[in-house]
């Protein structure tokens, strides 16, 4: 080989790493401009848990705050389908799952019926909405896996109320469908869109300070 091919080729092989560093590098900042950088990692740490307890308490203090959004007073809305949408959104949907049952726990003592739909309804709304936005990490992604969420949890909602309240608030099945347009249907939509409202809003900040935190 003359002397010409061979500073070529150690010309070549020195710019080969530098092209691939660029293009990791192009690749990771088209990727990360909507990644929280939170979720990406699927490692069990025990920073990670520690991550899933806090969450799980938020959820189980949020849910004690309860307060009427409708004229029905005996129905209340508590927020704590928003930590676990914020849990799904930034550690995926396992951490929704384990702080949408985890976080109801205390109750399940007291109104275990109750509790259950509780569970059921954070279930549809936080992991399809955690699933969606894993797929498309922008806000587009998040607002999508909110409303899909919301429309599959108002769902569940509205069929638990028929299937579970019957069997202990002693109503008949027809008196609970009774109820549902007037009643059942407006609370849940009033209760979904403040979920999607002020989750949409705090979502992004959040998921950022905590992958700083990584």
């Amino acid at each position: 080989m003359s002397i010409s091919s061979r500073i070529r080729m150690q010309a070549i092989r020195s710019v080969a790493p530098e092209a691939e560093g660029a293009a990791g590098s192009t690749a990771n900042a088209k990727l990360g401009s909507h990644s929280t950088g939170v979720a990406d990692s699927g490692r069990w740490s025990t920073r990670r848990i520690a991550m899933y307890a806090l969450f799980v308490a938020l959820a189980m203090v949020t849910s004690f705050i309860e307060f009427p959004i409708t004229p029905v007073a005996w129905l209340k809305y508590d927020p704590s389908g928003i930590v676990c949408l914020i849990a799904g959104f930034a550690y995926g949907p396992s951490a929704a799952i384990i702080v949408s049952v985890l976080g109801f726990v205390p109750h399940m003592f007291a109104d275990p019926w109750g509790s259950l739909m509780a569970v059921l309804v954070a279930l549809c709304l936080s992991v399809p909405a955690s699933l969606i936005y894993r797929k498309i990490r922008s806000r587009k992604g998040a607002a999508l896996g909110i409303l899909a969420g919301a429309v599959l949890a108002i769902v569940a909602a509205l069929l638990g109320n028929l299937v579970i309240t019957p069997i202990y608030a002693h109503m008949s099945y027809a008196a609970v469908a009774a109820m549902i347009l007037p009643i059942l249907l407006p609370f849940n939509l009033a209760k979904m869109a403040i979920h999607a409202v002020v989750t949409f809003l705090i979502y992004k900040p959040i998921s950022n300070l905590l992958a700083k935190q990584q």
